[in-house]
């Protein structure tokens, strides 16, 4: 299961990478690495808990997913249903992309 979980959450994250900005993919991969363990533990943390304060004006519950994303690289229990939920929200996101993209275009007549 531990392999299995591996493949999703490493699929998931490529997946991410391709959708955000070099910026970003660059600094996943580097919060991905081995030695940034403790420093993904306690930003995973604060990320959730700031989506559990989604009511108040500065953070929203796009928080949750982002700490579940990265305490999911240590906790193996939490890398296969995150990366699939992941999987899930790339997915979406590129059909929405799509929608947006096919009603803005102006259609021959």
């Amino acid at each position: 299961m531990s392999i299995q979980g591996r493949r999703v959450i490493s699929e998931a994250y490529g997946e991410l990478e391709s959708e955000v900005p070099d910026s970003v993919a660059r600094a996943m991969r580097w919060l991905r690495a081995p030695r940034m363990r403790w420093l993904r533990i306690t930003a995973g943390v604060l990320f959730l808990v700031a989506g559990c304060l989604w009511f108040l004006p500065v953070v929203g519950l796009e928080f949750l997913p982002v700490g579940l994303l990265l305490l999911a690289e240590d906790v193996p229990f939490l890398r296969k249903p995150v990366g699939r939920m992941i999987l899930w929200f790339v997915d979406r996101w590129r059909a929405a992309r799509r929608w947006w993209r096919t009603t803005r275009t102006p259609h021959a007549r």
